[in-house]
């Protein structure tokens, strides 16, 4: 008996070893992971506290002074506010379409175009929406032509999500429903949809910070101006945070680099609140489900 317990001992010690040592790994790979996110968020926030005060919100910005970012502010939300009239609908829908009915070539082709979109390079939206709207347009960058790139690239996040939310509602409610004899299209409607809601509303929140801090698409479709304010969303530039960022960090006066960096610390705690209101209420759906 003692030789057979012999080896089983060792074996257990060389398991129990690799066990500590792959759990140290992931402790040190996450350590890793929070730290430089942790790092930046500290600096900017070192940085750009110092530069918020009333001029800093109600305030155009200068090119020779400290000014302000209130066009930035504005624009943000008109540009991310159009985005998401135009793409959670249209995401939302697709999503329903692929849970609901998607169990086919179409469905695979949908489904399979939206994994494809979700990395595509977000500058190539910006361009394939200069060519479709700006162009056509007479060339005018207008705050419309940078939703509908913002919109493309939250499209495919909502459909997976909301596709994923629908897939997880027990098939028992929707038998239930149609054992009444509920019409399918009013079962979704009214059971299938309302109980997947939280979990879509996350997956809405999740993209619309997704796209808040984008760049590159808006400088080929709303051009960024310094001073502008749109009025007309389909004719003339405007401006947002991410552009305002992108502009002032370049400019050879120190105070002007500074409203930079407080206009980063306002974009990444917007961003991070949309994050964290996302993440409580996929916490609330978790615990339905």
């Amino acid at each position: 008996m003692s030789q057979l317990r012999r080896p089983m001992t060792g074996r257990f010690k060389r398991r129990r070893i690799m066990d500590r040592a792959m759990t140290f790994a992931a402790y040190a790979c996450a350590a890793l992971a929070i730290i430089p996110l942790t790092w930046i968020v500290i600096y900017v926030f070192v940085k750009g506290i110092g530069v918020w005060n009333a001029r800093f919100f109600t305030q155009l910005p200068a090119l020779f002074e400290a000014g302000g970012v209130r066009n930035g502010i504005f624009g943000t939300l008109e540009v991310v506010g159009l985005s998401a009239a135009i793409g959670v609908p249209v995401g939302v829908m697709a999503g329903i379409f692929l849970a609901e009915y998607g169990d086919n070539i179409l469905g695979g082709t949908v489904r399979f175009t939206a994994d494809t979109m979700t990395g595509v390079p977000s500058i190539v939206v910006g361009l394939f929406v200069y060519g479709v709207v700006v162009l056509n347009t007479g060339g005018a960058y207008s705050a419309f032509a940078g939703a509908v790139a913002l919109a493309i690239l939250m499209i495919p996040i909502i459909t997976r999500t909301t596709e994923e939310m629908i897939r997880l509602v027990p098939n028992s409610i929707r038998e239930a429903s149609l054992a009444l004899g509920v019409p399918r299209w009013k079962t979704i409607l009214r059971v299938v949809l309302p109980t997947a809601l939280s979990g879509i509303v996350t997956g809405v929140f999740l993209s619309v910070a997704r796209v808040a801090g984008e760049t590159a698409p808006l400088i080929m479709t709303i051009f960024g101006t310094y001073y502008a304010i749109s009025k007309n969303i389909f004719d003339g530039p405007t401006t947002t945070l991410s552009l305002l960022i992108y502009k002032l960090g370049g400019a050879p006066n120190p105070e002007v680099v500074k409203v930079a960096w407080g206009a980063s610390l306002l974009l990444i705690l917007i961003v991070l609140g949309l994050s964290l209101l996302a993440r409580l209420i996929f916490k609330g759906e978790g615990a339905k489900f």
